[in-house]
């Protein structure tokens, strides 16, 4: 992208209002750690040799990230790249010297990074970062499950539907697709994640969601069991997981008492399923919906969480709007920053960012 201006950058430049979505891509430009993301993926990448040049590197991330945030396919990402000004200042794109790569290219890099399970490494780069810079804190683990659904129909060109997830029942509707299992901090920063279809019961993956090092641990009542208090107790650990069954009034206040900081791991949830539209899956088998989505997109949901930006000690947060659900796709429309995002950093916290990972 070149950096002379036109006549119509100069237009652009002097608009009365900055769009919820322009400002949302470029907090997020200032946040990211670029350097570290694209050190994963240089590798991997393929160099200018015979045959077509390939476009830059950082563009085709910056592409990706997109098509994860605001929900997109890859001919939609193409097509947004022409419409849309803030994305293409996003990507790098100038349309007078730049090619805008096409839904085909577009594909190739997500499985690129689909077959070196670049995304999980992202996500463990992000975590390592956090952890470096003090800002994820590990005396408390919150737990929950999301149900994802995947599309139930058998009008494919396999008339089948996708083998590896399954079917499970919340309250009276049954749900078809896989669960997304979150734990996080208090402060609702995800530090692991896992996916199981969604007919495995959430206590069986409380395991892989615990880092070790926890003091207290919360979880709704699906986490309740006899044999896991008892242990926590023994390790003079406090057990603070919603109690289930018949209990008097005291144990209902407690459970609301509870469930205020337990709260907290429901903000990722709202993120992923109403601000970013992953409420179905687009893609058949865990390889794709896990790699390409889940690890991508709570990687990047992470940052705007901890990272204290301002001389204030607030930190900043991006919101992505949600796509329709039709097959129609609505240009993305701005919307309020959700409320969880402006909290103090914590006692010690070094700066997430500095002069752009330089």
């Amino acid at each position: 992208m070149t950096e002379q201006r036109t006549f119509a950058d100069a237009t652009l430049s002097n608009k009365r209002r900055t769009t919820h979505c322009a400002q949302s891509l470029t907090e997020m430009d200032q946040v990211m750690p670029w350097a570290t993301v694209e050190a994963l993926v240089a590798p991997h990448y393929p160099t200018a040799g015979r045959g077509r040049r390939p476009l830059p590197m950082a563009t085709m991330l910056r592409i990706y990230f997109l098509q994860q945030w605001f929900n997109l396919s890859d001919l939609q990402a193409e097509d947004m790249l022409y419409d849309s000004e803030s994305m293409r200042r996003f990507a790098r794109i100038d349309l007078r010297s730049d090619t805008v790569p096409d839904e085909t290219t577009i594909c190739k890099f997500r499985h690129l990074l689909e077959a070196h399970q670049l995304t999980a490494r992202m996500f463990d780069a992000v975590k390592a970062l956090l952890e470096e810079r003090r800002l994820l804190l590990k005396a408390g683990t919150i737990v929950d499950a999301i149900i994802i659904g995947a599309p139930s129909s058998t009008k494919n060109a396999t008339p089948s539907r996708d083998p590896e997830m399954r079917q499970t029942k919340k309250g009276n509707p049954c749900y078809f697709g896989m669960k997304m299992h979150l734990g996080t901090d208090r402060r609702g920063i995800i530090h692991p994640i896992t996916t199981t279809d969604a007919a495995t019961t959430d206590i069986t993956q409380l395991p892989p969601l615990l880092h070790g090092q926890e003091t207290t641990l919360y979880g709704d009542k699906a986490y309740d069991k006899a044999d896991d208090k008892l242990q926590w107790e023994l390790s003079c650990g406090r057990y603070l997981v919603n109690t289930s069954g018949k209990r008097p009034a005291l144990g209902d206040a407690i459970n609301r008492t509870r469930s205020q900081i337990r709260a907290m791991v429901e903000h990722p949830s709202q993120v992923n399923t109403r601000q970013w539209g992953f409420t179905t899956l687009r893609y058949r088998g865990f390889t794709k919906k896990y790699g390409s989505r889940v690890r991508a997109r709570n990687a990047r949901g992470s940052i705007p969480c901890a990272a204290p930006m301002g001389a204030a000690g607030h930190v900043v947060s991006a919101r992505a709007p949600r796509s329709a659900g039709t097959g129609r796709f609505r240009p993305p429309s701005g919307a309020p920053r959700p409320s969880y995002a402006r909290r103090s950093a914590p006692a010690g916290a070094q700066p997430f960012h500095t002069a752009r990972d330089s």
